[in-house]
């Protein structure tokens, strides 16, 4: 395919089989200028990373083409693969290094002049790229292993400064960055001069960028806007969805009421005919084929009847398909039986240990922590990657003990959503996780009743929960407090939009919105501190 000076990207009728032979996507059209930054959009599943692989030349597709115009770059959203290679190995920078040194060295060997290819600045380019992403790697032979998952975000972000490519593709960056690491990459974003085309669920990122595109089965719908831009848009499709879904369920009453009409008329037409057959004399062979063809007709009446009813009712259900989610997700929480102001957690010049009883023994705070949790609060702790946001959680709850200080807690119930879904049992299937919330004693239709207001069909109540994904575990989580008979006393929080695609976001934002009891949250998107309405911050 040819592609133009300002054509960077470019995508004809791309499409993609899964292993069992079902389509994935089909007829994926795309076009990226020299300087467009957009949005890849859609829920959990409909093969956004598969994509950008495909761009990448990773995967093959099943039918279309691909173009891209100039070097390309691509920063995955998992990095396990490359665990066991150093930085600079996964970076594709180890033998321009290399070569650099034989050269310094005295080497004349034409190879290695080949390898550098008069990159002599690559080395000073890595250095630069590291610290701008505050990445403590000097030595860039240390394994990618060895990084927590901010690092090696930031490793593979700076490969952009190091490499300067013409096409950048971003899969879910910000899922382990902390709050300078994301505003490191809204900078990279506004500042870059290329095209890039970034698949994540930070709406605060989203909204940089110039147009979304949603990736559905049958190809992507395009809007012409950032996320805010796209949201409106989306809300408004919602609406008019619900008001198609009245106008078809009201078609529905009304088909079904002229059938029951219908038959009932068809009915009494044949009775009275059975009658008038009775009193007619006529011989018993041809009372019979009339009686024949009476029972012919009201079954050809009813026939039609239902084909017009299924035909409705197969499109109110197609409809129902296309809805959010959200709108069917009304959590209706009890208010907490703790009364507002009451405190229920009390800290005094707490600390915690690590390493204790090693030669890097050290306290975690600076200053001890001292602190009051009162019901009814929604408070965010915030602080950079390892400075103890979950470990001060684990503080709270009683799960670790305090080094120094004491914690004093007056609550009886809580619930932790975490990055993982912890609560969840993946021993369990989606049936039993359910009724261990069912205090209550519910009766088991009402409890799948539940399950499938959250989207959880009869197909799914007996899966294992080990193979729910992130935003069906959190889902299923907030279904068991719906099953609960009372809500906890807190609810906490600890970056549990990290695996979760827009849809979920949006459910979960809901839910939170609806619980009145305390929270306590951990998370770096500001977007949704915003949204559930976060009053007090503690930093770390």
């Amino acid at each position: 395919m040819e592609t133009n000076e300002r054509t960077s990207l470019q995508l004809r009728s791309v499409s993609y089989r899964l292993p069992d032979n079902d389509w994935l996507f089909e007829n994926v059209n795309l076009f990226l200028g020299g300087n467009d930054k957009v949005a890849l959009v859609g829920n959990n599943g409909t093969g956004k990373s598969t994509l950008l692989e495909i761009v990448a030349g990773e995967k093959q597709p099943a039918g279309g083409t691909v173009a891209v115009g100039g070097k390309l770059y691509r920063v995955p959203q998992l990095f396990g693969q490359f665990n066991a290679l150093s930085v600079a190995e996964a970076l594709n920078v180890a033998d321009k290094l290399k070569a650099l040194r034989e050269i310094e060295r005295g080497s004349v060997a034409e190879e290695n002049f080949t390898l550098l290819d008069d990159d002599w600045a690559i080395e000073e380019r890595c250095r630069e790229a590291m610290n701008h992403w505050r990445i403590d790697c000097r030595d860039l032979s240390m394994r990618i292993g060895a990084l927590s998952g901010g690092q090696k975000t930031g490793v593979f972000l700076a490969g952009i400064l190091i490499h300067r490519p013409d096409v950048v593709l971003l899969d879910e960056p910000t899922n382990h960055l902390d709050g300078d690491g994301r505003q490191l990459l809204y900078e990279l974003t506004e500042s870059f001069e290329g095209a890039m085309l970034t698949v994540s669920h930070d709406r605060t990122l989203l909204g940089k960028l110039d147009t979304i595109h949603e990736l559905k089965p049958d190809g992507i719908k395009t809007y012409g806007g950032n996320y805010e831009f796209y949201r409106e848009r989306r809300e408004a499709e919602t609406n008019a969805l619900n008001e198609e879904l009245r106008y078809r369920e009201k078609e529905l009453r009304k088909a079904r009421e002229t059938q029951r009409e219908a038959l009932e008329r068809q009915q009494k037409k044949q009775s009275r005919a059975g009658k008038n057959r009775d009193k007619s004399g006529l011989p018993p062979i041809l009372l019979g084929a009339r009686k024949s063809a009476a029972e012919n007709s009201a079954a050809g009446l009813k026939a039609v009847h239902a084909k017009k009813t299924d035909a409705v009712a197969r499109e109110l259900s197609e409809l129902r398909k296309e809805l959010p989610g959200v709108d069917s997700m009304k959590c209706g929480f009890d208010d907490s039986s703790v009364h507002k102001g009451k405190t229920l957690v009390s800290a005094a010049g707490v600390n915690f240990r690590l390493g204790e009883g090693t030669i890097d023994e050290r306290t975690l705070w600076k200053q001890p922590l001292s602190f009051v949790v009162s019901a009814g609060e929604r408070i965010r702790i915030e602080g950079a990657n390892g400075s103890g946001k979950t470990t001060l959680l684990k503080l709270m709850l009683g799960e670790l003990q305090a080094s120094e200080g004491a914690i004093t807690r007056a609550f009886d119930k809580t619930l932790t959503i975490d990055q993982d879904y912890s609560p969840v049992n993946v021993a369990r299937t989606v049936y039993e996780q359910a009724q261990t919330f069912n205090d209550s004693a519910l009766l088991e239709h009402e409890v799948k009743t539940r399950l499938n207001r959250f989207l959880f069909s009869k197909n799914d109540w007996d899966k294992s929960c080990l193979s729910l994904s992130g935003g069906e575990k959190m889902r299923l989580l907030l279904c068991c407090l719906t099953i609960d008979a009372a809500p906890p006393d807190m609810i906490i929080l600890d970056e549990p939009t990290n695996n979760l695609d827009i849809r979920n976001m949006e459910i979960l934002t809901s839910a939170v919105n609806e619980y009145r009891g305390t929270l306590l949250v951990v998370s770096h998107d500001e977007y949704f501190l915003n949204r559930i309405n976060v009053n007090i911050s503690f930093s770390l």
